[in-house]
């Protein structure tokens, strides 16, 4: 039976071979895609080569399961908390605009995103090393992760798995189901993805691979979502002298 794992594995092994000494960076929030992400570099590198950073803001209620997911994997972690550097870029725009940023939700979900890159960068500095995106393809048609948070990296193995395929590599890998079955969520707003979504993995990921769907809202909605993020993924757009427009 073919194994959705084994050409991951071998495409990490040719990635890395062109950087030998490099470490393999990855942020570890406990969920299924970090967690798939750190079983399929540690199978392809071996434990030595793969850090995993945790990265509460002030006290993570399940940070529990990040630490049992790099202790089940064997791996070196670091853990660093954000808190007190959200808070001071915080206050740093609070005090330059004149109102708590913090009441906005695009501010407070995507900041701590963007803040654990920064740690994820820094730490790849110091170890020499690759920064793992642990995105998946649900999350991206979707536009479900923040420009250049989450979404950023130098490179990545789930890009073109939907949830439900990720679930099944974590499966074949042998992962527990704490961390295979975890209930998906940003760690900020208090709601789980679908409940921010407003569908379920499994619609969207059968409407991305069939392109079959009951609900015509539904559909309206992934559609609509689709179209207004694909600005995540996509190349930035630069002006080029000999193209008047973008289309």
């Amino acid at each position: 039976m073919n194994r959705l794992s084994d050409p991951v594995i071998e495409w990490v092994k040719n990635y890395f071979s062109f950087s030998p000494n490099a470490k393999a960076i990855v942020g570890i929030s406990g969920g299924t895609d970090s967690s798939v992400t750190a079983a399929l570099l540690t199978k392809a590198l071996g434990k030595d080569r793969v850090i995993g950073v945790l990265m509460p803001c002030g006290t993570q209620h399940d940070i529990d399961v990040s630490k049992k997911l790099v202790e089940h994997l064997g791996i070196r972690y670091h853990v660093i908390n954000i808190e007190e550097a959200m808070k001071g870029v915080t206050k740093a725009i609070g005090d330059s605009l004149g109102k708590d940023p913090m009441v906005e939700d695009v501010y407070r979900t995507n900041t701590p995103a963007r803040l654990r890159m920064t740690v994820l960068y820094g730490v790849c500095a110091i170890y020499g090393g690759r920064v793992a995106n642990t995105c998946n393809l649900s999350e991206d048609y979707i536009g479900y992760s923040t420009k250049f948070g989450d979404s950023a990296g130098d490179f990545s193995l789930l890009a073109h798995f939907t949830k439900t395929e990720v679930r099944m590599i974590g499966r074949e890998l042998g992962l527990p189901n704490l961390f295979v079955e975890k209930v998906p969520e940003d760690g900020m707003s208090g709601q789980s993805d679908e409940e921010r979504m407003g569908f379920t993995y499994a619609v969207l990921d059968n409407y991305i691979r069939t392109g079959e769907i009951d609900d015509p809202a539904v559909k309206a909605s992934i559609d609509r979502k689709h179209v207004a993020n694909l600005h995540k993924i996509s190349p930035m757009p630069a002006y080029n002298p000999g193209i008047s427009r973008i289309d």
